[in-house]
């Protein structure tokens, strides 16, 4: 075995190609009964593909990216658009000319400003608009950040802080642009996620352990910079897609994270609602809906729907972690972990869990594209 990949995401799956493609016996070892990750989907009785873990939607703007997952299945264009029930009314998420119309009283003065300051199209970062010089922009600032992320974040962070990175996921169009993301590519599989990670990991070098904690076959001596497997000196190369710190046992506490409980509801009646996703910021315990019948371009159940409500929960130890908690406590005990990482030449680290940041599906995908030229060079 030339190489050891702990979890079947997108991180170790492409890795697990790459290397397999070039000569390299490779072996995925995957806690969960089944492949893909958060990334997992199943047809349900209506025929629409539903996402286990919360809804996914692919854009990027890398051709490489693009490029290398066309080769595992086909796609159709998806633009994402996502309305959020704010003071009894659904207007456009992120915020646009027509969430301002439909919201604020004075709003054909506060476009007027909009338009004249940064030009109509243009894509301004939240963040901008509350530290401007100019008090009306701020006030405009002020208000979407009340009525959007405020208490949005209260229910997803369990506080009241928003890193800057997060605020700035989600701008406002200063146009009447529905599209949530502005990605040159905006994608979905059409037979599902589940099977384009049967495709990826189809390969004769490609061997997959399931429902298999990679502690069972797997251990650091931090004494020695080795890695065992089974219980012999491994000096391959592993790659490590899972928490870095349940990797070291907890040796520095625990890194923070958020987790989330879902509650799937299947309804007799054609669509729920006029959107894939609709945010609730401000209403109820859960911080959104999601219907799944909008992600797929195959004829589906007419009669019948299923939708998800979202729940944000702190992370206990049986919870599957989500999003890192980005702070200065938790980054100080991140480090220290990686410090223990890079003592051991053939340890790889990829994916949001690993390297305690908030990465979309693309920029994993990069990461493990760039990791497996690094691995090939050793």
């Amino acid at each position: 075995m030339d190489v050891v990949v702990v979890g079947c995401g997108f991180a170790g799956a492409v890795i697990a190609r790459i290397l397999a493609e070039k000569g390299m016996k490779v072996l995925i070892v995957e806690k969960r009964e089944h492949i893909g990750g958060n990334m997992y989907d199943y047809k349900d009785e209506s025929g629409a593909y539903i996402h286990k873990y919360g809804p996914h939607i692919f854009h990027t703007n890398s051709d490489e990216v693009l490029n290398f997952i066309n080769r595992f299945s086909s796609f159709f264009s998806y633009e994402h658009q996502v309305a959020g029930f704010i003071d009894g009314k659904f207007v456009p998420i992120p915020f646009n000319l027509l969430s301002i119309e439909m919201t604020m009283d004075n709003f054909k003065e506060i476009k007027d400003i909009l338009i004249k300051t940064f030009g109509y199209g243009s894509v301004v970062p939240i963040t901008v608009l509350m530290k401007y010089s100019d008090s009306k922009i701020r006030s405009i600032g002020d208000y979407v950040y009340e009525k959007v992320f405020l208490n949005y974040t209260k229910k997803q962070w369990g506080n009241n802080k928003v890193d800057e990175t997060v605020l700035n996921r989600v701008p406002v169009y200063i146009s009447y642009d529905r599209k949530y993301f502005t990605d040159k590519y905006q994608i979905m599989p059409c037979f599902g996620y589940t099977a384009l990670f049967n495709n990826m990991i189809n390969h004769p070098n490609i061997k997959i352990m399931l429902n298999c904690d990679f502690k069972e076959c797997l251990k650091l001596n931090i004494k020695t910079s080795k890695i065992l497997f089974h219980g012999k000196t491994f000096k391959g190369a592993f790659i490590y897609t899972g928490s870095i710190d349940e990797l070291f046992e907890y040796k520095y506490g625990r890194l923070d994270y958020r987790s989330l409980r879902f509650e799937f509801k299947m309804l007799n009646k054609k669509y729920y609602q006029m959107f894939s996703v609709v945010n609730y910021p401000n209403d109820y315990d859960y911080t959104r809906i999601t219907e799944f019948k909008h992600f797929t371009s195959l004829n589906v159940d007419s009669s019948k729907t299923t939708i998800l409500y979202e729940y944000p929960c702190p992370c206990k130890e049986s919870d599957i972690p989500y999003y890192p908690v980005l702070s200065r406590e938790n980054n100080e005990v991140y480090y220290k972990y990686l410090k223990e990482a890079k003592r051991f030449k053939n340890l790889f680290l990829i994916g949001r869990l690993a390297e305690y940041k908030y990465y979309n599906m693309d920029q994993v995908i990069l990461k493990s594209i760039d990791t497996a030229k690094k691995v090939l060079e050793k």
